[in-house]
């Protein structure tokens, strides 16, 4: 083998890097094991022991001292169906954004094509704004969109001369920019929840997608997601005005604790903090944010809290017991020590740093009656979005001046027309200039007069993103802030104040809700069918290849290494699909090492010595190989490209598999060769069950081609009567509506549970049992055109209301909703028609590429047309089977997302089979040129018929292993491969090649 040294590095790196990349999951893995132990059951002390975990250094590689936080990172993410949680779809209501551009207008034309518009979005791939421009131009030709939009906001934008191209230009525009905004702040907001490894994407289609694993309150996450962005501006305290009171509010504090006081509070230790301020001196309308940089406090009191020294802990418990306030929040004036730092921090709105996991202990305290009491009257405390410094965990706490009668900021959002960063200055930094309408200007002119000195603080959804000083009164609704901005967090500031004039809301139209339980039981099913398969691959491939076997099986474990250090460094999600995956990559790789020791046999059987048939083996199955796993591979691409969610989830791991699976079977199992042989150990490739298998089998396919197609076209034909008759069941990413999987007490009639359900629900909902005999799955499409947190809780209370009768207890809402409902889905109409859509493009685009990529490698049209006819075929056999068993199979049939996943799988598999069989006729054509093709075909099925056997009987009960151990959750998806696979063997031998001869009009000699 050449460039044998290169390869052997090459793995070891491979090797190391995934090691590396694993090694943090076992570590994050070992902390949360002793959280578990440390808090024996109570979920408030195992996060309080991982959040205080979270700033200290749990790994150490000599380079550097890795924490809690950072290993968590960097370990294996678990998707919301193996970890539970929420997964939610959200989209811009563009239709309001429209509205609110247009002033409300109640101009017909306007009025009817939007109407038009939402009505054709439901069937249609174009964004809405495109729709909404085609639907104004078919309500009325000659009207003019400018004149709707010249409102006084878009003046300079739209005149009453733009065309209505150039206004539909600008209104795609201010949607995009929405989008954009609306990101901006759902990624905000998701930072509050205090998730690990949350995830938030951008979509292409102007959609927002978002996993929250581990969240437990779906209904909370429902309400924070889709509320409007509140923008305000507030007037602020400074730390010398409420100093005293916060003191006055510590003693009392230490006083119910029954302890002595003893001053001033001081921190044990060597600890300091730097106090700073917003106050840079500018010019005329400007203000000014100062970013000087603080000492971070985190590496200070983390110290002080996580010494192992008993006597020091002891101390610092003392002094919290003393101080219950300022122990939690540091006083802002800590560390001053002469008058010019004292007046600085006296002038600054800052009262105190905390850290972000004691800044709910410190709320406890200010939301206390008494305690709000010893505060003025119209104080409030809110926190900084973020802490100054990127590896910090501080937060500052900004005092607010509530000044209005009715509560409210004297200022808010809507007021702002445009905001933009620009260069500063100086040109070393950027400045966020922004611009208001006349009703904010004036109030912003009075504002910035009375408060020259102090700062005024940008607050958005109760978070300080910023609390600039004002320099000089502020006339005209210009302004800008500076700060030494960099140009991302100018950019996030800008986006921040136009979010203020954003009129559209966010709105969720698919949400999945996997509950903790259901997550647990999907990982025990997962690694129960992962451990079943792998024992029957490594025990068949032993079995069948003598001690060959033992290297197709070392250089198996060594592909599943690969593909879960791969995993783990590219950040990708393993989901339950994804260990399907990696179940199904398992009987895939071992398809490789098949093909090469079938091979090899046949080399052995001419005579050759064992050296000479193992290098011959690899060279003439290294074609095949390539041809077969390309073929699944670009599948597996257009997998990823169309499908979203676990189908995504699948096709990563599929796509990752492939690649290790050939780098394992072609490189690490010759390696292992090349190493025996050097060794002179003994290589065996058969034994005396295996030796003469398959060996003097002479079937004619070629000539019963006619009762193949007979048998096929009786499936097909009796497919179509059933789709036609009794249809498939349709899953609700197909069809749109809510699925709830509700868990009872014991086992109810399904009928019973329909009856009982349909007066709330107002129609009879699908109800099925999911799994457990008290386990139920019910999809209804109630309330699913409606939108907001406001409709998803009316469906879960029609669903209570109809099932609550079947409790013994007198179960309440809120425990129905939190215990059981262990999962839940929802899927709207427009994601619903995507979904169809994209599902019927992928499975033709899918052949449409197989066609031309056969056509390539094999250069005959026929090869190509016979693979994909074969193809279209085992497509419409799997529908075919999926319909005529409907109800009649003890589990669910439904085609989603997931059925689409297991049909482009079964493509990908009959497509290798089927390149395995053409490349041997096209081998066997090339030695017997002269022969009767038909004979020569018919010898090639015949040769190729043991490494199609071996292969698909490896796989086959595989796939048998995650049908039966995996869950309920895969179990019809497994279903539709198992069917694939045989119909994909079946095809590729009885239906592809004997189209080929007869597309082949070539007079043969």
């Amino acid at each position: 083998m050449q460039s044998k040294g290169a390869i052997k590095v090459l793995a070891i790196v491979l090797a190391l890097v995934c090691l590396y990349q694993l090694s943090f999951t076992l570590i994050t893995r070992n902390v949360e094991n002793k959280a578990r132990d440390f808090s024996k059951g109570d979920e408030k002390k195992e996060k309080a022991y991982l959040d205080s975990m979270s700033s200290k250094g749990v790994y150490n590689l000599g380079i550097k001292d890795y924490t809690y936080m950072e290993c968590k990172e960097r370990e294996i993410n678990l998707g919301l169906d193996l970890k539970g949680g929420m997964n939610v779809t959200m989209e811009v209501s563009v239709v309001d954004l429209i509205k609110s551009m247009a002033n409300h207008s109640t101009d017909p034309t306007f009025v009817k094509a939007l109407a038009r518009a939402e009505e054709m979005q439901k069937n249609s791939q174009d964004n809405f704004v495109t729709l909404f421009g085609r639907a104004f131009k078919e309500a009325d030709p000659n009207a003019k969109l400018a004149a709707v939009f010249n409102t006084v906001d878009l003046q300079n934008k739209i005149t009453f001369n733009s065309t209505n191209d150039e206004v539909i230009k600008i209104i795609d525009e201010e949607a995009k920019s929405a989008i954009s905004r609306s990101y901006n702040i759902l990624r905000t907001r998701i930072d509050k929840f205090g998730v690990t490894q949350p995830n938030i994407q951008q979509l292409d289609n102007g959609r927002i997608l978002i996993e929250l694993p581990g969240v437990k309150e779906p209904d909370r996450v429902r309400k924070l997601l889709q509320g409007t962005a509140k923008l305000e501006f507030w007037e602020t305290y400074n730390f010398g005005d409420v100093v005293n009171n916060l003191v006055s509010i510590n003693k009392k504090l230490g006083a119910e604790a029954g302890l002595k006081k003893n001053g001033q509070a001081t921190l044990p230790g060597d600890s300091s903090a730097v106090a700073s301020n917003d106050t840079t001196a500018t010019k005329d309308s400007t203000l000014a944010n100062d970013t000087s940089k603080k000492n971070d406090l985190l590496g200070q009191m983390g110290k002080d809290t996580a010494k192992t020294d008993t006597s020091k802990q002891k101390t610092f418990e003392e002094y919290s017991k003393e101080n219950p306030l300022f122990s939690s929040l540091i006083p802002a004036d800590y560390q001053v020590q002469t008058q010019d730092q004292k007046k600085i921090v006296d002038e600054s709105p800052v009262l105190g740093y905390a850290l972000v996991k004691d800044t709910s202990k410190v709320n406890t305290f200010l939301s206390r009656a008494d305690i709000a009491a010893m505060l003025p009257k119209n104080f409030r405390a809110l926190w900084t979005v973020k802490p100054r410094q990127k590896d910090s965990q501080v937060l500052e706490l900004i005092g607010i001046k509530v000044s209005s009668r009715n509560g409210e900021a004297p200022l808010d959002g809507k007021v702002i027309t445009d905001a933009g960063k620009d260069v500063a200055q100086f040109k070393s930094s950027y400045e966020v200039s922004m611009a208001m309408n006349v009703e904010g200007a004036q109030i912003w002119k009075r504002l910035t007069k009375d408060n020259i000195g102090r700062s005024i603080a940008i607050v958005l959804d109760d978070a300080v993103y910023s609390f600039p000083t004002v320099q000089g009164e502020i006339a005209g609704g210009r302004s800008s802030i500076t700060g030494n901005f960099d140009v991302k967090e100018a950019d996030d500031l800008a986006n921040l104040l136009k979010a203020g004039k954003l009129p559209a809301p966010a709105r969720i139209i698919e949400e999945a809700v996997v509950g903790p339980s259901l997550g647990k039981e999907a990982i025990q099913n997962g690694l129960l069918s992962f451990v079943v398969a792998l024992l029957i691959v490594l025990l068949y491939m032993i079995f069948y290849y003598n001690n060959a076997g033992v290297v197709a099986d070392i250089a198996m474990f060594v592909n599943i290494f690969f593909i879960m250090g791969v995993l783990a460094s590219l950040g990708a999600v393993l989901t339950l699909p994804g260990i399907a995956g990696i179940v199904l990559i398992i009987g895939l790789s071992v398809d490789a090492n098949i093909l090469i020791f079938e091979r090899i046999r046949e080399e052995l059987r001419e005579g050759k010595g064992i050296k000479l048939a193992v290098s011959d083996g690899y060279k003439h199955a290294l074609s095949s190989i390539i041809d077969s796993n390309v073929t699944t591979l670009l599948l597996g691409i257009i997998l990823y490209t169309f499908g979203s969610g676990p189908v995504q989830g699948f096709a990563t791991t599929l796509i990752i598999g492939i690649l290790c699976s050939l780098f394992s079977a072609i490189f690490i199992s010759r390696l292992i060769f090349e190493w025996m042989l050097e060794k002179n150990k003994p290589i065996r490739f058969w034994n005396n069950f295996s030796k003469d298998a398959f060996k003097n089998i002479n079937i004619n396919f070629v000539g019963r081609r006619k009762t193949y197609y007979i048998l096929s076209s009786i499936i097909i034909v009796g497919g179509i009567i059933s789709i036609v008759t009794k249809g498939w069941d349709y899953g609700v990413d197909f069809e749109g509506g809510r699925t709830y999987v509700v868990q009872f007490e014991k086992p109810v009639e399904t009928n019973d549970l329909r009856t009982a359900l349909t007066a709330p629900l107002g129609h009879a909902p699908d109800v099925k049992t999911f799994g457990t005999n008290n386990r139920y799955k019910i999809t209804t499409t109630s309330h699913i055109n409606e939108n907001g947190e406001v409709a998803d809780s009316k469906v879960a209370e029609e669903i209570y209301t109809g099932s609550k009768g079947f409790f013994s207890n007198n179960i309440s809402i809120e425990d129905f909703k939190s215990k059981q409902i262990i999962s839940s889905q929802k899927v709207g109409p427009t994601i619903a028609d995507d979904v169809r859509q994209s599902a019927v493009f992928s499975i033709l685009f899918g052949c449409a590429l197989m066609f031309f990529y056969i056509l390539i490698r094999f250069r005959k049209w026929q090869y190509g047309l016979g693979a994909t006819i074969a193809l279209l075929h085992d497509v419409l056999v799997v529908l075919s089977f999926y319909s005529i068993f409907n109800g009649i199979l003890p589990f669910s049939l439904e085609i989603n997302q997931d059925f689409i996943a297991a049909v482009l799988t079964v493509m990908g598999y009959s497509m290798t089979d089927t390149v395995v069989v053409f490349d041997r006729i096209r081998e066997y054509l090339g030695i017997h040129p002269n022969m009767d093709h038909k004979t020569v075909i018919n010898n090639a099925l015949n040769a190729t018929l043991s490494r199609t056997i071996n292969t698909s009987l490896t796989i086959f009960f595989v796939l048998l292993a995650i049908f039966i151990f995996g869950g309920d959750v895969i179990r019809g998806f497994s279903f539709a491969l198992l069917i694939g696979i045989v119909i994909g063997t079946y095809s590729s031998i009885c239906i592809a090649t004997p189209i080929v001869v007869d597309l082949d009009k070539k007079k043969e000699k």
